[in-house]
């Protein structure tokens, strides 16, 4: 059953005549009545009986009409949501990003990009890496901030880089170095995320580089907490440079030229984004460099 059969059943009950709901409908009257029979046939009763007069709805048919009332209207605001968020200049963008940037990378990014489209929105979710990536799969989100480039059909533009740092409690031994190796955490207890997250994925490739293969002590989403455990004396963390010293941490800097973390922007190659999210990622490529 069309929306269309739907929207002339409504016209034929308006009128109550189906050669004027033709004309009103500007399709021939056949035409109309074989619409009509398709949809009693389909739903297995009569919708209207005919007189003299015209035709009126059956008991079946009211509630038939009622009902095709209620779709046809969802539909029309469904036709109405999609063209506003399919819409460059006031649609919407999902974009999903690391917590780790929540407080520094995305709202400046946000900022400079409502400035130049103040009516877009931009619906935001928080998350990490393989949801990210889950998400962009599904088309949850449109486009995902993250660190390292995702393998597959992914577009990829940089716009961060952040150095790695250690991160000691301020009487750790190390706390007085300007400069550690990878090979002096082999006996340190390591705080850091969970396996299958995008930073731990990082972090054990620059340690297994290292030939290290440290203790894990503790595992957390965040950043931030993972900051405040080693504060707490609960072991030693490699963080990006923004979060040492957040909780009375002491920062070291790594003799390692690879203690590097890359932020980009991703999106799916093999489709084409809505345009507002076009738009944004246009907009990040353009003013992100």
């Amino acid at each position: 059953m069309l929306i269309r059969d739907l929207a002339w059943l409504l016209t034929v009950a308006e009128h109550e005549h189906v050669t004027e709901a033709s004309y009103a409908l500007g399709v021939s009257q056949p035409t109309l009545s074989r619409a009509l029979a398709r949809m009693e046939d389909e739903l297995g009763v009569r919708l209207f009986e005919r007189a003299a007069d015209g035709v009126h709805p059956t008991p079946y048919g009211d509630l038939v009409v009622g009902a095709a009332a209620d779709v046809v209207a969802r539909y029309a605001q469904l036709v109405d949501e999609l063209a506003s968020a399919l819409d460059p200049e006031t649609g919407v963008v999902r974009l999903a990003f690391l917590d780790s940037i929540a407080s520094s990378l995305v709202p400046q990014l946000l900022r400079d990009f409502h400035e130049r489209y103040p009516r877009v929105r931009v619906l935001l979710s928080q998350e990490p890496g393989h949801e990210m990536l889950r998400d962009l799969m599904s088309g949850a989100a449109d486009l995902a901030i993250m660190s390292a480039r995702p393998e597959g059909a992914f577009g990829w533009h940089p716009v961060q880089e952040d150095t790695l740092v250690l991160v000691v409690p301020p009487r750790h031994r190390y706390a007085g170095r300007k400069r550690v190796r990878l090979t002096d955490l082999a006996d340190e207890e390591l705080v850091t995320t969970p396996l299958g997250f995008g930073y731990r994925t990082l972090l054990d490739g620059l340690l297994r580089a290292a030939d290290v293969a440290p203790t894990i002590s503790f595992e957390s989403q965040d950043l931030a907490t993972i900051e405040g455990l080693v504060a707490a004396g609960l072991g030693v963390a490699i963080v990006p440079e923004m979060f040492a010293g957040a909780s009375g941490t002491v920062g070291i800097p790594i003799a390692s030229s690879a203690a590097r973390r890359t932020i980009g922007l991703t999106w799916r190659l093999d489709r084409d984004l809505p345009p507002p999210a076009a738009r944004f990622r246009d907009f990040v490529v353009d003013t992100w460099k």
